[in-house]
């Protein structure tokens, strides 16, 4: 049993210096995966999760932007809107991330949760236009979590907006970027836990600097795979819903917790967001969450 619990801290530290790389690629100066990590945990516990799945979740937190250290490209640490090219290149990162995860010997689980942490609600995501709970509970928790961590952050090209205005802007694109019942799951958690759990780590001495070299990524062939494949995939796939649910509450945000009663009763209305908001949001994304 001992050499077991061994094993698994010495993979754990692994995942921690793969994820240090990414983070010092994309310009965080504190651990961003560790804590994408950390508040995707706070939300699997809401939402029940088994220990296996909680895991994948915490893995695929760690890692799930290697794809982007993978291509090392310079415009991903620029000042600047990505050009049309550039989008569509750093679409890839996402599948091969995929690849790398596959290759570094993570499960299957770990692996689309990598490849689909970009996705969206509405289908507006990539790289399979997933729509609604086609996207894994997991990977919808994902794209929730790395969103609020990334833009809480301070990097070379942006500050950091604070806690409140990331939570507004949540509540604004649920139901078009976000699930809406994991926004509302969100604004539920007490913020002193999960920062508490943040604070405590980044006062550790962080491990790693340089994710090894490997073997040359090949040219990933966009497939998308079934829902089915991944084990935390929810049993049932509904139809797309066409309605946009509620995106944005004129009160402010506070940083107290919320009760659930208050969640229950959140007025997540439709909102009309133009087309054009939508793409433009599809291209600052890019940055955003990069």
């Amino acid at each position: 049993m001992n050499s077991i619990n061994a094993q698994e801290a010495r993979y754990e530290d692994h995942l921690l210096t793969i994820s240090a790389a990414i983070d010092e690629f994309e310009g965080y100066a504190q651990p961003h995966g560790r804590r994408v990590a950390i508040i995707a945990d706070a939300l699997a516990q809401k939402f029940n999760f088994a220990a296996h799945d909680s895991q994948a979740l915490g893995q695929a937190a760690l890692v799930h932007d290697a794809g982007e250290l993978m291509m090392n490209r310079d415009y991903i640490k620029a000042n600047r809107v990505l050009r049309d090219e550039e989008r569509v290149d750093m679409q890839r990162h996402t599948v091969i991330g995929e690849q790398e995860a596959a290759k570094r010997g993570l499960s299957r689980a770990v692996q689309l949760l990598v490849r689909w942490h970009h996705e969206w609600w509405n289908g507006g995501g990539y790289p399979d236009a997933l729509v609604g709970e086609q996207i894994p509970l997991a990977a919808r928790i994902l794209r929730v979590a790395d969103t609020y961590a990334s833009m809480t952050a301070a990097r070379p090209h942006r500050a950091a907006i604070s806690a409140a205005e990331a939570k507004r802007y949540l509540i604004e694109w649920a139901g078009i970027e976000f699930d809406p019942r994991i926004v509302k799951y969100f604004l539920l958690l007490n913020s002193d836990n999960y920062e508490s759990r943040i604070t405590n780590y980044e006062s550790k001495e962080q491990i790693g600097d340089k994710l090894p070299e490997e073997r040359p990524i090949d040219e990933p062939e966009i497939k998308a795979p079934q829902a089915d494949e991944l084990q935390i995939a929810e049993p049932q796939i509904n139809e797309r819903q066409d309605t946009n649910e509620g995106v944005r509450n004129e009160q402010s945000i506070s940083e107290s917790p919320i009760s659930e009663q208050q969640v229950d009763n959140h007025p997540f209305q439709n909102q009309s967001i133009s087309e054009s908001q939508i793409a433009e949001r599809q291209a600052d994304e890019q940055k955003i969450n990069s």
